[in-house]
């Protein structure tokens, strides 16, 4: 168990450090381009997928059915991502000129897309019940989220609070 978390660490600080390289740009200086974000994302999706499987014990039969449930999930995820992606680049195209009505506008739509997230999870609760059992489901909705969480937590670090 002890490994598990070591590794869950260590690779939850790869992603960070990785996901930190995205924000931590200068806006006057920024030369992140889109496709620099693509595979960036492409790459924090690889390491979040080497991570489950490092940490989720899956017997062979398991694994067969577990992995295309999860890169469907993945898929579904990572669409949800685009629409955050394309709230914060619009968020800080409009930082220094945002509007009461645009901040609004962007706070409604970014809980819109956090409620997406949970309601994603929820549909597939079920799906991976039926090719798991419960307390590896459990275990796998555990990672996920935690994983989720850190990077939350580094994108809310990394994007300026609203200024009045």
């Amino acid at each position: 168990m002890k490994k598990s978390v070591i590794a869950v660490l260590i690779v939850a600080g790869v992603m960070l450090a990785s996901d930190r390289f995205l924000f931590a740009q200068d806006s006057a200086n920024s030369t992140v381009t889109d496709q620099d974000v693509q595979l960036l994302r492409k790459d924090l999706r690889s390491q979040r997928k080497q991570l489950i499987a490092a940490n989720l014990p899956l017997t062979d039969a398991e694994a067969v059915k577990f992995w295309p449930v999860y890169d469907q999930y993945q898929a579904e995820i990572t669409k949800i991502g685009d629409t955050r992606l394309a709230l914060i680049k619009e968020y800080a195209a409009n930082y220094n000129t945002l509007t009461d009505a645009q901040a609004q506008d962007l706070i409604t739509r970014s809980i819109g897309v956090d409620e997406s997230f949970v309601q994603l999870r929820q549909k597939y609760v079920p799906i991976f019940q039926k090719v798991l059992p419960g307390k590896k489901t459990a275990m796998f909705f555990q990672m996920d989220r935690r994983v989720a969480l850190m990077i939350d937590l580094q994108l809310a670090s990394a994007i300026p609070i609203v200024q009045p």
